[in-house]
């Protein structure tokens, strides 16, 4: 989806979004000087980890927004499994993005393949997601990926067996620094 310039450039404005907290601003994006590409609407995650490979913030939006700034501010300041990031942090943090596909129903589970597809568990006022290389980092299965996105949703992990449950798929282009 993205050539390395572009990986790059949204690297850089998640960085700069944290950066910009710490001085007390707000990061001003000018939109002419950004590739086209980057302007397509997309949902994107970002995530923080430290130096150990241990996360320390994941926050994105599946809406269709340019949402790497957002996210990136998000998941320093605002992600409630932990406490806000450090300005003496920042240095040591691995930054990672995720853009989304577009999502689609799954009519059948056995369209799921684990490695390539990110999963949104929802039923009722509960929704779960879980990033495609979750499944992979953690070596799970489909069925184990499944009950850990009904999980994550606050869900009964065999809740996605339920006909009231929808399940649907993506998958994102995932790059880091």
């Amino acid at each position: 989806m993205f050539n390395d310039d572009q990986r790059a450039q949204l690297l850089r404005i998640a960085r700069q979004s944290i950066e910009a907290v710490f001085d007390g601003r707000r990061l001003e994006l000018d939109l002419g000087t950004l590739d086209e590409a980057l302007k397509r609407p997309s949902g994107a995650f970002v995530t923080l980890n430290e130096r150990t490979g241990d996360l320390r913030g994941c926050i994105g939006s599946i809406e269709p927004v340019a949402a790497v700034s957002s996210s990136a501010v998000s998941a320093a300041f605002r992600d409630p499994r932990f406490v806000p990031v450090r300005k003496e942090e920042l240095r040591d943090l691995h930054i990672e993005i995720s853009v989304m596909s577009p999502i689609v129903p799954v009519g059948n589970v056995d369209e799921i393949e684990v490695g390539r597809d990110g999963l949104i568990v929802s039923r009722g006022n509960r929704a779960g997601l879980l990033l495609p290389q979750v499944a992979t980092e953690y070596a799970w299965d489909r069925d184990t990926f499944l009950r850990q996105t009904c999980i994550k949703a606050g869900l009964p992990g065999d809740s996605w067996r339920s006909p009231d449950c929808r399940i649907e798929k993506f998958s994102a282009e995932v790059f880091g620094e």
